[in-house]
């Protein structure tokens, strides 16, 4: 028996929400690198559309949302929302229900790192090396300008339980090392 639903290959988009479009669009073009493809909206409905499609209140209001895409990797679509209540809520902790972190692969870690502090980026303490299985990866969490977090990843020599697995998530620049 299959396990899993039929036919799905991976990950397309991660979408979140945002408080200011403007700032999150220059975040992640600015700063982490993305490229702006394309915006949507406003989106309204007079019917309980909002409701059956995106579980949200039927006079909530999308004021827009846009799209990035970041390399070789997932894109991001995010969105400013003008909830039907007012209320905007406020950014979960990973350790809330909820939480949640987007993770970037970086080559230098170090540089990474310094180019974050030279935009103003809340880089969260110092970086960490993982042990058992992940080790030869090194990390470090930061923060948006809104509070969302995110990590930056490296491990330009693979991580432990690569040297086993059949499919790689790395592979070294030069092959003879």
């Amino acid at each position: 028996m299959q396990k899993g639903i039929p036919g799905i290959r991976g990950t397309d988009h991660v979408g979140f929400n945002v408080p200011d479009i403007e700032q999150a669009t220059a975040f992640f073009v600015d700063v982490i690198g993305c490229e702006y493809i394309y915006k949507l909206g406003p989106f309204q409905s007079e019917d309980d559309w909002m409701v059956k499609q995106l579980n949200v209140d039927a006079r909530t209001i999308i004021k827009q949302n846009r799209h990035f895409r970041l390399g070789h990797g997932t894109n991001f679509e995010i969105f400013e929302y003008q909830p039907a209540d007012g209320k905007t809520g406020v950014q979960p902790k990973n350790s809330e229900i909820g939480g949640h972190h987007l993770a970037f692969y970086v080559d230098d870690l170090d540089i990474a790192i310094e180019h974050l502090k030279s935009h103003g980026v809340e880089v969260l303490g110092e970086p960490v090396e993982s042990k058992a299985f992940a080790k030869g990866q090194r990390w470090i969490y930061f923060l948006a300008p809104w509070g969302m977090q995110f990590e930056l990843v490296s491990y330009p020599n693979g991580k432990d339980y690569e040297k086993k697995a059949d499919v790689k998530l790395w592979s070294p620049k030069n092959p003879a090392e």
